[in-house]
């Protein structure tokens, strides 16, 4: 689970993943508690409960929801207490260190890797044996990545100066101290991956739909009760507090409710240790442009004052639909996909991959006409304090940037998950290297020519890349077919896109809320509700907006014939 501020650090993918792969309940299901949505989505908020692959998703989904509410809402308090200046710059950039070691040390995410070997010990009945292997990895890793973190905070003041190169020796120098402040963070992360991946092999998801919550919560009340008292260091100190609260106790109090038995083995050659640390060796080796696109950008974006916090801004409000669409359906399909995988249903698994990345694709190409024609008004909204219209401005035209390939960020997650399920991570490790590093120049080339908009241009180049290569990569392995894509469906979804955003731009355009009898209005409410009357005219612009958008993208999905209405609003 990474650590990055404008993370919800919530799990991966989208709308309805895979109806046929989980069948209308049987006695069977009743008897594993798997809740159906008939029953309402209280029953899938027991912490017992278990999940198919619809339900897993939704929760996952309402669950990225409310963190990403919660995100904005961070997003705006660090916006207005911070800026965008030295202050804001080295919080951001404090982060890098404290990821790439967590990448380069267990992949990223460890229940990655893990679930699919746990998934064999559930299916052998061998549950003791599952707890000695979640023991095995844990110790190791535990001892291996305390010793890494100590050799990071002594190394830190070099990484920076290497990394950060345009930053002036005081925001440089903050930059270190909070990057070791921030850096004890990644191993409650580690822990919490590794225990939770004993909940994610049974089908249970609520810890890790509450945990994001709890760790977007500390940051929160780290602004808001001790900046006063500590400044930037305030949003440190609620990191860590969000993170060990969340990631780490929680999942060890659901994991442990469950019946997971912790032993204390030390064994570098347990067998499952080994397995763990061959599949996960790729994915440390390895550098996807997903995770490297950030340290990327804000290379270059330390030239940049402020730089470094609007590019990341931009992506904190372009994460979350996306995290909404891509990564709640990514990380309950793993262990669905791992499942059909291991049982040789190689036909479901191809279907199911598809199907994601279809309806996937499709919703996110309609969610991404909404966000690029409302990025002006919509970046707005979180401008104010030390936040200046210039600082809304550049951000907005990223946010608009990197929003014209929200589909392929969703779709990414889902072939990456299809890939591992069958437990091959090697090769998206090498591919995605190679693109990376292929990618670099070109995002130094777009930044000398176009400036900070070229970064954002370059990213969405890289992103065509990774994806276009998994997916012809799983192709030619004959796992996911492209040919089993709906075609169909992707050509009525861009439509319904291209009408949408046409009418949006044109409410954008055309309606002013800021003159006559409206406008008059608005001051009257601003001033009875205490908001500044700019707001309330980018809500009112927004809201008015949305309702054209929801209407013509509905309209022409209709009247082309999709599916998609009808598979978002129910399960076959």
């Amino acid at each position: 689970m990474p650590s990055t501020p404008d993370s919800n650090t919530t799990p991966q993918n989208g709308p309805e993943l895979e109806p046929e792969l989980t069948p209308e309940p049987t006695p069977e299901a009743a008897i594993q508690n798997i809740p159906t949505p008939s029953q309402g989505l209280f029953s899938w908020l027991r912490p017992s409960a278990k999940h198919s692959a619809y339900s897993a998703t939704l929760l996952i989904m309402v669950s990225t929801l409310c963190s990403g509410v919660l995100g904005l809402v961070k997003l705006k308090i660090l916006n207005h207490i911070f800026g965008a200046g030295p202050q804001a710059d080295a919080y951001y950039a404090a982060f890098e260190l404290p990821d790439m070691l967590a990448y380069f040390l267990v992949g990223g995410v460890a229940s990655i890797s893990l679930v699919t070997i746990l998934d064999r010990y559930r299916a052998a009945g061998d549950e003791e044996g599952g707890d000695r292997a979640i023991s095995a990895v844990l110790n190791a890793m535990i001892i291996v990545f305390g010793a890494a973190v100590l050799l990071a905070e002594f190394f830190a003041p070099i990484y920076v100066h290497w990394k950060f190169h345009g930053f002036p020796p005081a925001k440089a120098a903050l930059t270190t101290s909070l990057t070791r402040l921030l850096l004890p963070a990644q191993l409650f992360f580690f822990i919490g991956g590794v225990i939770g991946s004993k909940l994610l092999v049974r089908k249970i998801f609520i810890y890790q739909a509450i945990t994001p919550l709890i760790y977007n919560l500390g940051i929160i009340f780290g602004a808001v009760f001790l900046a006063r008292r500590f400044g930037i260091y305030s949003l440190a100190i609620g990191v860590l507090a969000g993170v060990i609260l969340g990631p780490a106790a929680l999942n060890a109090f659901g994991a442990r409710r469950i019946g997971l038995r912790y032993y204390p083995i030390f064994n570098l050659r347990h067998p499952a240790f080994i397995e763990w640390l061959k599949l996960s060796l790729p994915l440390m080796i390895g550098v996807s442009l997903v995770t490297a696109d950030k340290w990327i950008l804000s290379t270059f974006a330390s030239f940049d004052n402020g730089g470094v916090t609007h590019l990341n801004v931009a992506k904190a409000l372009f994460n979350a639909p996306m995290g909404i669409l891509g990564q709640a359906a990514g990380a309950a399909s793993l262990p669905f996909f791992s499942t059909l995988f291991s049982q040789r249903r190689l036909g479901d698994f191809s279907g199911a991959v598809n199907r994601a990345v279809s309806r996937v694709f499709c919703a996110s190409l309609i969610a991404a006409a909404w966000m690029i024609a409302l990025a002006a008004p919509i970046v707005d909204l979180f401008r104010g304090g030390h936040y200046s219209r210039l600082d809304a401005a550049d951000t907005a035209q990223y946010f608009a940037i990197f929003a014209i390939t929200l589909a392929l960020w969703t779709s990414q997650g889902i072939y990456a998950r299809a890939f591992y399920a069958a437990r091959n991570t090697l090769t998206p490790a090498v591919a995605g290297s190679i693109i990376t590093l292929v990618s670099i120049p070109i995002y130094r080339y777009f930044f000398h020519s176009v400036g900070m908009a070229g970064l954002a241009i370059a990213s969405d180049v890289g992103i065509v890349t990774q994806t276009v290569t998994l997916a012809v990569l799983l192709h030619r392995r004959k796992l996911v077919p492209i040919t089993g894509l709906e075609g169909g469906e992707l050509a009525r979804s861009l439509l319904a896109a291209l009408i949408s955003f046409a009418g949006v731009t044109a409410v954008v355009r055309y309606v002013h809320v800021s003159h006559g009898h409206l406008g008059n209005l608005l001051i009257i409410v601003a001033h009875s509700v205490h908001v500044p009357r700019a707001y309330l005219g980018d809500a009112l612009i927004i809201a008015a907006a949305s309702v054209v958008w929801a209407a013509l993208s509905w309209g022409a999905l209709m009247l082309t014939g999709s599916k998609l209405p009808r598979q978002l609003l129910s399960r076959r």
